[in-house]
C-alpha cells in the first residue's frame, strides 16, 4: 500500500470581519481515518477549505508527501476527493445517469471504464440497489454516499469530508459511517465533525480544535488511558470544585432517568463522597481539553 502524508505547518487565515478561523495550526497526518474535532466555530470548515484549495492561506504551508499543495493546486485538485457540508442540488436524473456524466467531465472517456467504475462506485456504496432512482428523491443519507460515490470517481489519494452525519439519522449515520470505514484504509480521509462518537468508531487519530487553534493530537485509544481512572459521576457537588484537591474540573452535566443533574467531573482524587467513579469515554477527554483551554489551563 502507498504510504501518503499531509503535513499542515504554521497555517493561519483570517477574515476581513477580523475572525482568525485558523491560528498558527500544525498538524501531520497519515494514511488512514483522521478526526478533526472541535465545536461550532472552531475553524474546522475553514481548515478543510484551506486544504481542498478553495481558500489561500495567510501564511503557513501545506505539503501532500512532499509537496506544497499551493505551487500547483489544479495537479493537487487530481488526487483530492471533497465533499464539503452542503454539496449542491441535482437535476432529476438517476444515481447512474449523474455518475456517468460526471466521470465524462473527470475525462474518463471510455465507455468501458465508465461502465466499470460507475459500478464499482454504486457497489463501495451500497447504492447499487437504488441506482435507477433519481438522486433528488434519495434520503440525506443516501445524498452524502452519493457525494462520497461521485469523488471517488477519480479516485482521490486525500479526501476530505465536513460534517457529513450532521442531521442523518441513525441507520443513515451508521451507512455512511461504514462506508467511510471502507475506503479509509488506503487513503487520508480527515474527517471533520463535532460528533465525538463518530471519531470514536472510525479513526485512528484525531486532532481537537477550538478558535482556530490545534489543542491536541492523539490516537482516541490513548485519549481514553490518558483519563482512566480520574472520571467521577454525582447527583451533587461541592458548590467550589478548585477546593478539592488535586487537579478538578467539571466537564458535564446531564439529565438521569429520575430527571435528576448528574455531574460529570475529571479529578485526580474522589472530588465528592457521594461520586461514583466511572469508565472514561472519548469525550471526557473531549471535554477536558475544551474546558481546559477555556480556562487557559490545559491538565494534560
Amino acid at each position: 500500500m502507498k504510504s501518503m502524508h499531509l503535513s499542515i505547518q504554521s497555517l493561519s487565515k483570517g477574515y476581513a470581519n477580523g475572525v482568525k478561523a485558523i491560528d498558527d495550526l500544525s498538524l501531520e497526518i497519515g494514511t488512514g481515518m483522521f478526526g478533526l474535532l472541535g465545536p461550532n466555530g472552531a475553524g474546522k470548515s475553514s481548515l478543510m477549505r484551506t486544504i481542498a484549495t478553495l481558500q489561500k492561506a495567510d501564511s503557513g504551508r501545506i505539503l501532500f508527501n512532499g509537496r506544497n499543495i499551493f505551487d500547483n493546486p489544479s495537479i493537487f485538485r487530481r488526487t483530492l476527493g471533497y465533499l464539503p457540508q452542503e454539496f449542491g442540488v441535482y437535476p432529476k436524473d438517476s444515481a447512474e445517469k449523474l455518475l456517468h456524466y460526471f466521470a465524462t467531465l473527470k475525462g474518463i472517456n471510455s465507455a468501458k471504464d465508465r461502465i466499470r467504475l460507475v459500478s464499482h462506485v454504486l457497489e463501495l456504496t451500497n447504492l447499487w440497489e437504488v441506482r435507477k432512482k433519481r438522486v433528488s428523491a434519495f434520503s440525506g443519507g443516501m445524498r452524502q454516499r452519493f457525494g462520497i460515490a461521485q469523488l471517488l470517481l477519480n479516485q482521490p489519494e486525500l479526501i476530505i469530508v465536513d460534517e457529513p452525519t450532521a442531521g442523518l439519522d441513525p441507520a443513515e449515520r451508521a451507512r455512511f459511517l461504514n462506508v467511510l470505514r471502507n475506503i479509509g484504509s488506503s487513503n487520508i480521509v480527515i474527517f471533520s465533525t463535532h460528533l465525538v462518537e463518530d471519531v470514536a468508531e472510525l479513526c485512528s487519530e484525531m486532532a481537537i480544535m477550538d478558535q482556530g487553534k490545534r489543542l491536541a493530537q492523539i490516537a482516541p485509544k490513548e485519549a481514553i488511558a490518558a483519563v482512566s481512572g480520574k472520571i467521577w459521576e454525582a447527583i451533587s457537588l461541592p458548590s467550589d470544585l478548585s477546593s478539592v484537591e488535586g487537579k478538578t474540573l467539571l466537564l458535564r452535566t446531564h439529565y438521569n432517568e429520575k430527571n435528576e443533574r448528574v455531574s460529570r467531573v475529571y479529578a485526580d482524587v474522589k472530588p465528592s463522597p457521594n461520586c461514583v467513579k466511572c469508565a472514561p469515554k472519548l469525550e471526557d477527554y473531549y471535554f477536558l481539553i475544551l474546558n481546559s483551554h477555556a480556562r487557559k489551563d490545559i491538565l494534560l
